[in-house]
């Protein structure tokens, strides 16, 4: 864990075992399900990306319900929590990666769209999406486009599938 003197702030960082570094990143905001988040985390141990938790989640990290759709792959990837949403910016802004946001309110469908290896694909949560700063922090919006009168998909899924998307895209450029 690391503190910042004058600040009630924490990072915690769980590092992946034996993992090279992370080829993009995937990130949460105030994830509600545990069976999600865990599954999501399963995604990025399989496919080698690091993963950020933006907090509150509504769930504790030692929920059994977590645990068990991470399954053994949790010590298989390097998660990041970040205490709040102006904590999380203030190290991407440090970083200098890109974000995109994935949601349902995007005019960019997320096939037609460039990736970068230092892009940070975020997902909102389950329950309420993301706030408007969040909207308007993203470099990106993004839309998995799906059949009309259909409310969303599963956040694990559209993880999964956005990740395939921009791993593609960066394995094959020219595309």
């Amino acid at each position: 864990m690391h503190e910042f003197p004058r600040r009630r702030c924490f990072i915690e960082t769980f590092p992946a075992l034996n993992n090279p570094p992370a080829p993009m990143q995937i990130a949460l905001f105030q994830p509600d399900i545990a069976q999600n988040t865990g599954t999501i985390l399963r995604l990025c141990a399989c496919l080698g990306m690091a993963a950020h938790i933006i907090e509150p989640a509504g769930f504790p990290f030692s929920d059994r319900l977590f645990r068990r759709a991470g399954m053994d792959y949790l010590d298989h990837v390097s998660v990041t929590r970040h205490d709040s949403w102006p904590r999380f910016e203030d190290w991407r802004a440090a970083q200098g990666y890109r974000l995109l946001l994935f949601t349902t309110k995007a005019a960019t469908d997320y096939r037609d769209f460039h990736y970068q290896r230092s892009d940070i694909l975020l997902f909102g949560r389950e329950s309420a999406g993301v706030t408007e700063a969040v909207v308007e922090a993203a470099d990106a919006r993004l839309v998995i486009p799906i059949t009309p009168g259909l409310r969303s998909l599963n956040v694990a899924m559209t993880a999964a599938m956005a990740a395939g998307e921009a791993l593609r895209q960066l394995r094959n450029p020219q595309v």
